[in-house]
């Protein structure tokens, strides 16, 4: 049982990410924007190879962040950190 539910979190996970690189690369925000948000769901795809869980608590944030037109500032135009 405890399988199919990592599984399920697994596929919950993956749609979400899928739909937040979607939702990113639509935004209308300054290239530099783009770049350090697509890095932080990087790290966050990255993050649920090891923690699945906490990969999903940080997806969420990141999603509440966007949903409320939270986004990185100070972001150079190239992008780099």
């Amino acid at each position: 049982m405890e399988r199919d539910d990592q599984l399920e979190l697994y596929g919950f996970v993956a749609d979400q990410l899928k739909a937040a690189h979607a939702r990113v690369r639509t935004l209308q925000v300054p290239e530099g924007v783009r770049m350090a948000l697509t890095r932080k769901l990087l790290v966050i795809t990255a993050a649920a190879k090891h923690d699945l869980a906490d990969a999903a608590r940080r997806l969420e944030g990141f999603m509440e962040d966007l949903d409320e037109g939270r986004y990185p500032e100070d972001v150079p135009a190239d992008g780099t950190p």
